[in-house]
């Protein structure tokens, strides 16, 4: 299985993600160093989106971590990296008013997001058994058929990546709307302008390549799984 030429597509992509990760972050830091209009940081900008769209039920908050920015719906929390929450630069309001998108997709109850949190739980619970199917697998259980067969592993590994891939192919189009309903807003807002609205498209566009290739890595890993299967005698 290691010379199929999907092994190696598998081994492709995650060379591409690692080059999309890197990128994104070379432009996050580029564009930390060009202020924007107002001099506002990240929690002023987030704070501001969410007023102008009547979200005053959202509290924006700080967190540890590099580009660990996201919206939680259950605690209805903006969280951004102390990087965006104080930068006041265009990657910081890129990257705020791209999560206060989010908040906004689940305020009017948008279709894609609503679907993608009811794949939270299932994902999670996946990400479980994998752990726990690999884990096995290590440790030569799938040597005792009576107990756990090698066939039955691989129906619950293709199982649960189907659901890591429906789950990264949902989160496109969130990912896709939060962006441009940010995008949106920071030029109506006049928070960017013809300078540095462009900039900030660029910042998000780099971040949603990530999303793109997590799911196309998805897809590819399940074929993978899938090819084993099939081939297995």
């Amino acid at each position: 299985m290691f010379t199929s030429p999907l092994f190696f597509i598998f081994v492709a992509f995650l060379i591409i993600s690692w080059a999309v990760s890197s990128r994104l972050k070379s432009k996050f830091k580029a564009y930390s160093k060009i202020p924007i209009n107002g001099n506002l940081s990240g929690k002023d900008v987030a704070e501001m989106m969410l007023r102008q769209n009547g979200l005053h039920n959202i509290q924006v908050v700080c967190v540890q971590g590099q580009l660990s920015d996201h919206y939680n719906p259950t605690t209805r929390t903006v969280n951004l990296s102390q990087d965006v929450y104080h930068g006041r630069s265009v990657a910081s309001a890129a990257v705020a008013a791209h999560e206060c998108g989010h908040a906004v997709q689940h305020a009017n109850s948008y279709s894609f997001l609503e679907f993608r949190s009811a794949l939270v739980p299932l994902q999670s619970i996946s990400a479980n058994i994998l752990n726990f199917i690999f884990i096995a697998m290590m440790l030569g259980a799938f040597s005792l058929p009576n107990i756990f067969s090698y066939d039955l592993a691989l129906q619950i590994i293709i199982a649960c990546y189907s659901i890591f891939t429906l789950f990264a192919f949902v989160t496109l189009p969130v990912e896709i709307d939060a962006s441009r309903r940010a995008l949106v807003w920071l030029n109506t807002a006049g928070i960017t302008h013809q300078s540095t609205h462009g900039k900030a498209k660029d910042a998000l566009k780099w971040a949603a390549y990530t999303y793109v290739v997590a799911a196309l890595s998805a897809l590819v890993t399940l074929i993978y799984y899938i090819m084993i299967y099939t081939n297995r005698d």
